[in-house]
């Protein structure tokens, strides 16, 4: 797929906007109409290319410590999080204690007990193998999350106790190496159940929730270079459903 030859023909005809779903060609807005343009299908390869290409450099691996929260709304579990962090960083910087800020992603693995708000692989997955009604609350359950097995999470934690700082602050995540979209959730939890979920939709998202968000792990594996994120989506979902399975359908 030629992204500049598809942006140069959206300028040419005036196009208001182009759209890409990987599964569909490209569509184009003109004069107010979408039109599908003759370009081939695109896979979510050539979207994640094309994603990558315009993204600002600091996203391209994710969203890093640096990125302000001020002025958003949080929730006031949110908040919490926020007052513990801010806590620990000054233990760290006020008496040069030993401390650190493991900011989490999805945190999750094969003993998470998910609930309908909190927990989302682990919740997802028990809809899906007992056929309960599963909800997806807004934005059409496009919503991205990088999402960390506990074990990977503990290993940093290793890492670090081997070698400490003082007030260190590091994401602990998926990043790039393992994040979804819920949809794309759905589909890995369908393909392993062999059957449909039971889905609804809610076109309120969740309070204070995010449409995106993947970790930057490149402070941390910048200071732990030994660390690395050893389990994927399907790996994760796959040992939630493998270890689980019986004691949800005979629950």
């Amino acid at each position: 797929m030629d992204f500049q030859q598809l942006l140069r023909f959206a300028v040419q005809h005036d196009a208001s906007d182009v759209h890409m779903q990987a599964g569909l060609p490209p569509i184009v807005r003109i004069g107010g109409i979408l039109r599908v343009t003759d370009q081939p299908k695109l896979s979510e390869e050539n979207v994640a290319q094309f994603i990558a290409s315009i993204a600002p450099p600091r996203f391209r691996d994710g969203i890093d410590e640096t990125m302000s929260i001020d002025h958003t709304k949080h929730s006031l579990f949110g908040a919490s999080k926020v007052a513990a962090d801010i806590l620990t960083q000054e233990y760290g910087r006020y008496f040069n204690m030993p401390t650190a800020c493991f900011r989490g992603g999805c945190l999750t693995g094969p003993n998470h007990s998910g609930t309908q708000l909190h927990g989302f692989l682990s919740y997802l997955m028990r809809c899906a193998v007992t056929n309960e009604p599963y909800t997806v609350f807004g934005y059409y359950g496009k919503q991205v999350r990088d999402n960390i097995h506990s074990y990977d999470l503990v290993r940093m934690f290793e890492e670090f106790i081997d070698n400490p700082k003082p007030g260190a602050v590091y994401n602990a995540g998926g990043g790039r190496e393992s994040n979804c979209s819920l949809r794309e959730a759905v589909r890995m939890c369908e393909e392993l159940t062999g059957e449909r979920m039971n889905l609804t939709y809610s076109t309120e998202n969740r309070v204070g929730d995010h449409i995106w968000y993947i970790s930057n792990l490149g402070r941390f594996k910048h200071d732990y270079p030994r660390w690395k994120c050893t389990y994927t989506m399907p790996e994760i979902l796959g040992e939630i459903y493998e270890r689980n399975f019986e004691r949800w359908v005979h629950h």
